[in-house]
């Protein structure tokens, strides 16, 4: 649904109430994005705790990263997002692409940190909402390097785990992200009690993934090339 301007810049504080809240972001850490036409991007300050956030202070630039907004008394002295330069490669690479969400989930970054990878199919939710979600190397976060790492990978995902650092979800929409973060956290935290209870993972049976490939399908989530990601992983299952 099209919204205007101030109410996307309500939505994005509402997110990211929401993000401070539930535990993804703490401090200043995490930012949000949204496009507002083909050029302008409107997206949170550098510096500011997301779940305290006003609209007055939220920034607008271009795709270059050059600043395009009339600087007010709110936002006059501040930065956009020191990891501009990320949400901006989402949108370059993506014209579907209409709101970026950059957070810290605790568990999904946790199971980063001992090689844990996020493409396999365990949980239903997580294959049919976000795919096979793939892990960029890592690299310093706010780096035009960080930028880098995600752009091939963004091309064909909707989700990406940065390792040691954080995740990143795109979408039509700003509440699609933000629900992309959350299913992402939720699958997270499932996998990690799992391991708890037991190291081996019980995995969807191959011949069941079809089924929620077709749902990916249905709802419009089907990236490139995940047909050929899914077989490649039926395959290695031995189906």
């Amino acid at each position: 649904m099209p919204q205007t301007e101030s109410e996307l810049r309500q939505l994005i504080c509402r997110v990211g109430q929401l993000m401070y809240r539930q535990g993804y972001v703490d401090g200043a850490a995490g930012n949000i994005s949204a496009r507002l036409d083909d050029d302008r991007i409107l997206m949170t300050p550098s510096g500011l705790a997301l779940g305290f956030l006003e609209a007055e202070q939220l920034i607008v630039v271009n795709l270059a990263g050059e600043r395009v907004d009339e600087p007010s008394e709110a936002n006059a002295h501040l930065r956009p997002t020191s990891e501009s330069a990320m949400h901006l490669e989402c949108y370059r690479q993506r014209d579907d692409v209409h709101a970026v969400v950059h957070a810290h989930p605790p568990t999904a970054v946790a199971l980063t940190l001992v090689g844990y990878d996020f493409q396999q199919c365990i949980i239903p939710e997580m294959v049919v909402l976000l795919g096979m979600v793939p892990t960029a190397p890592y690299s310093t976060p706010s780096s035009q390097e960080n930028s880098d790492a995600i752009t091939n990978l963004i091309r064909e995902h909707d989700a990406i785990m940065l390792s040691n650092h954080g995740s990143l979800t795109v979408a039509k929409s700003l509440w699609d992200a933000y629900l992309m973060l959350e299913s992402l956290e939720h699958s997270a935290t499932i996998l990690h009690r799992a391991q708890q209870l037991s190291g081996d993972l019980k995995a969807i049976p191959p011949e069941q993934i079809e089924k929620l490939v077709a749902y990916r399908e249905q709802f419009a989530l089907l990236r490139p090339g995940d047909r050929e990601r899914f077989a490649r992983y039926k395959a290695s299952r031995g189906n």
